[in-house]
């Protein structure tokens, strides 16, 4: 019995969440990594992403796309999305669905 399976027996009504399989949009990718780093600001935690070289637009597509499936809040500023929120895993997760490189930085 993996850790999955008891975790299933201890809570079985809960859901898992899953990422879509296929998420498509018109965003050009890039070769080098993006960074998604975990910072707190004013006290609370924001999620970064930094190190996107295409064009602005795809940029802010990218943020919308990112904020919408989270359900959260967020903004585009000086070539960085910034969620509100630690979802780094998540970001991760999506972005390389997508088919992005993403670099963890820090814990």
């Amino acid at each position: 019995m993996d850790l999955r399976d008891q975790l299933k027996s201890l809570f079985p009504d809960h859901i898992e969440e899953e990422i879509p399989e296929e998420v498509s949009s018109n965003i050009w990718l890039q070769d080098e990594p993006l960074l998604c780093k975990y910072e707190k600001r004013k006290g609370k935690p924001v999620t970064v992403i930094e190190g996107y070289n295409g064009a602005e637009a795809d940029f802010k597509i990218l943020a919308k796309e990112l904020k919408t499936y989270l359900g959260v809040g967020g903004t585009v500023k000086n070539d960085t999305i910034l969620i509100q929120g630690d979802y780094r895993d998540t970001i991760m997760q999506l972005l390389k669905k997508k088919g992005f490189k993403v670099k963890r930085i820090g814990g």
